[in-house]
Parts: C-alpha cells; sequence; structure tokens
C-alpha cells in the first residue's frame, strides 16, 4: 500500500463589507468679486472643495441663510448668488459642508462693499459771521473707498481737500460755500453748499448829547 495521502484542507473565507467613515474637509469660500459696488454688481460665492454626498449649507451674520430674490442658492446649495449687494447682505458669509458622520464650517468671508458717497455735511453749518473772524469748514460724506473732496466759492473753485480755512474773513468772503464730493471705485458724485454771511465788526465808541443843542 502507498503512503495514505491527506485530505485537501478547505477554508471559507467570507469578505463582510468596511463601513469607512470619512470626516469631512474643512471648506473654504471663493468669490467671483470680494469688492462690489453697491446695488450693481452680482457676487457668486462657492463653498470648496466639491464633495459628493454631502450637504451644502450657509450662514450669514452667523444666522440661517434668509431666501430672498437677492439671494438664491444652486441646486446643490454649493453656490450663493447674491444680485445688488447692499450693505445689508455683505456678510458676513460661513459655508458649511456636512455628511451623515460628520460636519465643518468655514471660516466667515464679508464682502468689501464700494458704496457712496453719501450726501456730504459741513461742520460748522453756521452762516454768520464778522470781519476779522477765522473761517473754518470741514466736509465729510460716508463713502468707501473714501471720497475726493473740492470746495468752490460762489462756484469758482477753491481747493481739494476736506478742510477750508481762511484767516480773517471780510465782508467780501461773503458766499455760496459749496463741497463736492466723488467716488472714483463707484463714479458717483454729490454735493452740498452752505450760505456764508460776514457782517462788518460793529463800531466801538462814545456819543455825546448837549442837552441845549
Amino acid at each position: 500500500m502507498g503512503p495514505l495521502s491527506a485530505p485537501p484542507c478547505t477554508q471559507r473565507i467570507t469578505w463582510k463589507g468596511l463601513l469607512l467613515t470619512v470626516e469631512t474637509p474643512k471648506p473654504s469660500i471663493s468669490s467671483s468679486n470680494l469688492n462690489p459696488r453697491e446695488a450693481m454688481d452680482t457676487v457668486i460665492l462657492t463653498c470648496d472643495p466639491e464633495t459628493p454626498d454631502a450637504r451644502y449649507l450657509w450662514w450669514m451674520n452667523g444666522q440661517n441663510l434668509p431666501m430672498t430674490h437677492r439671494l438664491q442658492l444652486s441646486e446643490t446649495n454649493r453656490t450663493l448668488f447674491l444680485f445688488g449687494v447692499t450693505k445689508y447682505t455683505a456678510g458676513p458669509y460661513e459655508c458649511e459642508i456636512r455628511n451623515s458622520v460628520s460636519a465643518s464650517r468655514s471660516d466667515p468671508v464679508t464682502l468689501n462693499l464700494l458704496h457712496g458717497p453719501d450726501l456730504p455735511r459741513i461742520y460748522p453749518p453756521f452762516t454768520y459771521y464778522h470781519s476779522g473772524e477765522n473761517l473754518y469748514l470741514s466736509c465729510f460724506a460716508e463713502s468707501n473707498p473714501p471720497a475726493e473732496y473740492s470746495w468752490t466759492i460762489n462756484g469758482k473753485f477753491q481747493l481739494s481737500g476736506q478742510s477750508l480755512f481762511i484767516p480773517q474773513i471780510t465782508t467780501k468772503h461773503s458766499g455760496l460755500y459749496a463741497c463736492s464730493v466723488r467716488n472714483s471705485a463707484t463714479g458717483k458724485e454729490s454735493s452740498t453748499s452752505l450760505t456764508v454771511q460776514v457782517s462788518a465788526s460793529p463800531a466801538i465808541g462814545f456819543s455825546f448829547f448837549n442837552p441845549r443843542q
């Protein structure tokens, strides 16, 4: 008899499916324009990266994103459209990527809204002066970037700058003082005026009365 051969060894191996839990990456927001002009430009914000099987959520000013005619989301919520950005819709914005096991939120992004200039104001608003006084006027207007200032008196250009100073004024300095402002980024201009009246200094002296005359 020959040697007995051992029966072949068989082993059943069963592979069980492994559940892979992948944490969401920290998202970031990209913008088509970080410096929009107020009420003029449309901005597109995108939540990156594109992540399959994930939900995208948006926050504005730390609150759930309100849906208005100026704020609209794409079908996947990954892209946010801002139509005619105003100071109320300039942000800050945050986006969140969420899956079944984790969620991650981006750093906030605030748009640098270019606006103005608003109607300028002249300080002080006094209109009456006496000869010999110093005239100092300043002009201010809300604007981003800061406005460019210029002054005219009775329609004639005097100087560029936010302030106007004339020492020891006389009656000939009476007139219409106008401050004009311009924003080179928005292309908008505005102006305001102040009428200044300068009177002669009151005379100081004595008058004599002779009752016999």
